[in-house]
């Protein structure tokens, strides 16, 4: 979760009814404050309702048609997700899931952000206050994280419009979806290990299945990816200007639906809809991760190193003279920059990724709850909030241990070893898939061009590229990835291609 100073506090999420009746109004939901104590929000399979202290307006729900979106609206602080907007949205989505009147759900954000991560300087706030704060904040994942899940599974057509700042807490209300739509504007990151955390909201799952040890970097180093990158990273589904965003919206919400449609068939249509859209690749901006770049990240951050090792081999690789230039500047910046993270949140977020390749989506967010709420209890977390964000000037965190050789194997072990708690509220038979059901609407993965060459004796560049374009129905985008995955995997012997 990126975090952004809050002058609201968070109210106890254990607040929450489970007893009143559904027939109350929507503010009258409210346990009496003398079982607070007593419920863990972490085990409530009650659907979260609106408190009477929450913010009014941080989330604007509209109706057009088809469409009902969802309009984060906190735009001073970029959107960042708190409590009142989470326990607001999880209860509309339940109810437009049993709608037969929606039929698209769209989210946005006002102004230069979709969101820019979780309010967690309020949470670092109330941990200071002793165990109940922590149990606060504990609450506070509990609630986002059921909030993730939900829309991971969701069974029905979800848009994420991710124009703008998508970090942390904005990446778990969007990158599960089956549509993400980056525009010029997105810039897209995971910078929790910077504040004493670990990348959460789901990023066990979607870090570790993109393209060789892409999500590894990103995870280990907080870089961003801006614009078309997070396109051709496939972080995003789709990239259309941001001045198309009204009008695909209005577009969306004039689409109907057989009733005997299946979900696959109602993507494959809203897919057809959005690429109506794409105006082309833009030409002036570069493919930042590819080529040599993007082969330095698969060797220094390959499957087989531990953390010491991956420094190592980019200290090897900025030292020795017959490396390029730009791999040189490349790998002495990002050795540069893990070593400036927590060590602990580097050694467990590389643990975490490992054991998230493993986990369903449902086991996902129930290891992020458990990780989270051990964070909650270790200083590197308040050390790191509070330097950043809310001492000023900002400062470097005190991490404690300081260095990645103190933090022990068995430190690390314990942000993994308690028992499952996390009840989630999806009632979706498929809530325990392995692989996203949707990952067909993106770009090709690398895996699956790798399988194609592997798979004929006949194909040269062009016959791969034109593969996919046909299997893509000439999807923008499909033709620069593949050409980039070739040039980088692929061996050319007399016009036929071998991986390599």
């Amino acid at each position: 979760m990126l975090l952004r100073p809050s002058s609201l506090r968070s109210v106890p999420l254990s607040c929450l009814s489970r007893t009143t009746p559904a027939s109350m109004p929507l503010r009258a939901r409210l346990l009496h404050s003398s079982a607070l104590a007593r419920q863990s929000f972490a085990t409530s399979t009650e659907i979260p309702r609106e408190l009477p202290t929450d913010e009014p307006n941080d989330v604007v729900f509209s109706t057009t048609y088809g469409v009902r979106a969802i309009e984060l609206n906190r735009p001073k602080k970029l959107n960042s997700l708190n409590g009142s907007m989470a326990r607001k949205i999880l209860p509309r989505l339940k109810e437009w899931e049993k709608s037969q009147l929606a039929n698209v759900i769209v989210l946005k954000g006002t102004g230069r952000a979709l969101c820019a991560g979780g309010d967690v300087a309020s949470l670092a706030l109330d941990i200071q206050e002793g165990p109940e704060g922590q149990q606060r904040s504990k609450d506070y994942f509990a609630l986002e994280y059921k909030l993730d899940h939900l829309i991971a599974t969701y069974t029905k057509p979800y848009v994420a419009f991710m124009d703008g700042i998508t970090m942390g807490g904005g990446v778990g209300l969007s990158v599960h979806a089956p549509f993400r739509i980056a525009t010029e504007n997105t810039v897209f990151a995971m910078p929790e290990t910077t504040i004493g955390f670990f990348p959460d909201v789901g990023a066990s799952f979607f870090l570790p299945r993109m393209d060789g040890q892409l999500g590894t970097y990103l995870a280990l180093t907080s870089e961003r990816l801006k614009g078309v990158n997070a396109f051709l990273a496939g972080v995003a589904t789709h990239y259309i200007d941001s001045s198309s965003l009204p009008d695909l919206e209005a577009r969306l919400a004039e689409l109907n639906f057989k009733d005997f449609m299946t979900l696959d068939e109602r993507y494959r249509i809203i897919d057809q809809t959005i690429e109506e859209f794409t105006t082309g690749m833009p030409h002036d901006v570069p493919h930042e991760i590819s080529g040599n770049v993007r082969m330095a990240i698969d060797y220094c951050f390959q499957e087989g190193f531990q953390i010491n090792e991956m420094l190592d081999a980019l200290k090897e690789s900025y030292e020795n003279p017959n490396t390029p230039e730009d791999i040189r500047k490349w790998a002495e910046k990002t050795r540069t920059t893990i070593m400036q993270r927590s060590p602990t949140s580097v050694k467990v977020t590389l643990a975490q990724l490992r054991r998230g390749k493993q986990w369903n989506i449902a086991e996902t967010f129930k290891h992020e709850h458990n990780i989270a709420s051990k964070f909650m209890e270790h200083p590197d977390f308040v050390e790191g909030v509070s330097a950043r964000l809310i001492r000023k000037p900002a400062q470097t965190p005190t991490w404690d241990p300081p260095t990645l050789d103190e933090v022990s194997d068995l430190t690390v072990e314990s942000f993994f070893t308690d028992p499952l708690q996390l009840e989630l509220l999806s009632s979706n038979s498929e809530a325990a898939y392995t692989d996203y059901p949707h990952a067909f609407i993106g770009l090709p993965r690398e895996a699956e061009v790798e399988a194609v060459v592997k798979g004929s004796q006949k194909l040269d560049v062009e016959g791969v590229v034109q593969h996919f374009l046909q299997a893509k129905n000439g999807k923008m985008g499909v033709r620069e990835k593949v050409e980039e995955i070739l040039a980088r995997r692929t061996m050319d012997n007399e016009g036929l291609l071998s991986w390599q």
